[in-house]
C-alpha cells in the first residue's frame, strides 16, 4: 500500500443487520478507492433511533439520514500539515436499506456509494452549491465506476 493512501480503519456494528453481507475487506476496499491521503477512519453501521439521535444534536436536523461525516481535520490545512485525515462515517441501516429498494439498487452498492460519499466529505469535499455537487459527483460517478458499480446518480 502506498504511503499516499495508508489506512487505518474501525469498523463498528452496533446495528449487526449488515455485518454478514457487508464486511470490512469489502469497506477497506470502497475506502482506499476514494482515498487521496492518509486516513485514520472509523465507519459505524447503527439503526434508525441512533442514526436520529446524531443527526439532531449535530445538524439540528430531526430524522436518521443515510450518511454522517464527522470530519474531524479537513481539506487542505490537514493535507498542508501531512496529518492523515480522521473522521468518523456513520451510516444508517434502516436508511441506506429503504432507500436501496426505493432505487431498486443492491444494499451492496448502496452501501459503496454511501461510503465513498462519506470518505470525500471527510476529505473537505462537499456539495453545497451547483459546483461543488458537480465536482463530488463526477468524483463519485468515476470511483465507483472503477469498483464495477454502475452511476449511482443515473435514473
Amino acid at each position: 500500500m502506498s504511503e499516499k493512501n495508508k489506512l487505518s480503519l474501525s469498523v463498528q456494528y452496533p446495528d449487526s443487520r449488515l455485518e454478514a453481507s457487508i464486511t470490512r475487506p469489502k469497506i477497506r476496499r470502497w475506502v482506499q478507492a476514494a482515498l487521496f491521503a492518509p486516513a485514520e477512519l472509523t465507519i459505524r453501521f447503527v439503526d434508525a433511533e441512533e442514526g436520529r439521535s446524531l443527526n439532531r444534536d449535530y445538524r439540528e436536523k430531526d430524522y436518521a439520514t443515510n450518511v454522517l461525516t464527522f470530519a474531524y481535520n479537513e481539506g487542505e490545512e490537514a493535507l498542508a500539515d501531512d496529518e492523515p485525515t480522521r473522521a468518523d462515517i456513520i451510516l444508517c441501516t434502516d436508511v441506506l436499506e429503504k432507500e436501496a429498494a426505493e432505487q431498486q439498487k443492491s444494499v451492496e452498492e448502496h452501501t459503496a456509494h454511501l461510503i465513498v460519499h462519506g470518505v470525500l466529505h471527510a476529505q473537505g469535499y462537499d456539495h453545497m452549491d451547483d459546483e461543488e455537487a458537480t465536482e463530488m459527483e463526477g468524483l463519485e460517478t468515476g470511483i465507483l465506476a472503477k469498483l464495477g458499480i454502475s452511476d449511482p446518480y443515473k435514473e
